[in-house]
């Protein structure tokens, strides 16, 4: 699947990003450590590491159909898109989409899921993501039509968009 937007390219992970991967990974956990423990730098580097490297092996052998690719604006690196487009043979699985801090709230993200909810109903597609509740997040799914179809462990929502 071919995403086309304006100033925004896509361009296939290589081991060479893996610390950029572990920063835009870091970026999404760090209220999160900020707030709800009193470790200090070292202790939550170490945390951010241990669990970038864990999700990332996971996702590599767990998601096996997935393309994983940087999301850059003018060759400039500013987040992560992991998807699935032949998911289950049937639709497009959302496995992670993260813009860095400073690349939030600028429409790209919106523009991004614009554009995969586009393609998905151009081939009669559905979309699934898994979100966390507290997601800042969730508000933009809900607004482009994304549905709660179950919960894991009181955390995740799984959501799924269909254009029925």
């Amino acid at each position: 699947m071919e995403l086309e937007i304006k100033d925004i390219g896509f361009r296939s992970i290589e081991e060479m990003d893996m610390p950029l991967l572990r920063e835009i990974y870091g970026s999404t956990r760090q209220e999160e450590l900020d707030k709800g423990t009193n470790w200090n730098d070292e202790q939550k580097k170490l945390f951010i590491d241990q669990q970038f490297y864990a999700q990332h092996q996971y996702y590599q052998k767990t998601f096996l159909k997935t393309k994983y690719y940087i999301i850059e604006k003018e060759n400039i690196p500013i987040g992560r898109l992991y998807i699935d487009s032949s998911f289950e043979n049937e639709g497009i699985k959302i496995i992670d989409i993260t813009l860095l801090p400073e690349w939030r709230n600028k429409s790209i993200g919106s523009s991004i899921l614009k554009e995969i909810l586009k393609k998905a109903a151009d081939h009669n597609r559905s979309v699934e993501i898994h979100v966390e509740v507290f997601n800042p997040a969730m508000e933009l799914y809900k607004r482009l039509g994304f549905k709660k179809i179950s919960e894991t462990n009181g955390v995740y929502h799984l959501m799924e968009w269909t254009s029925k």
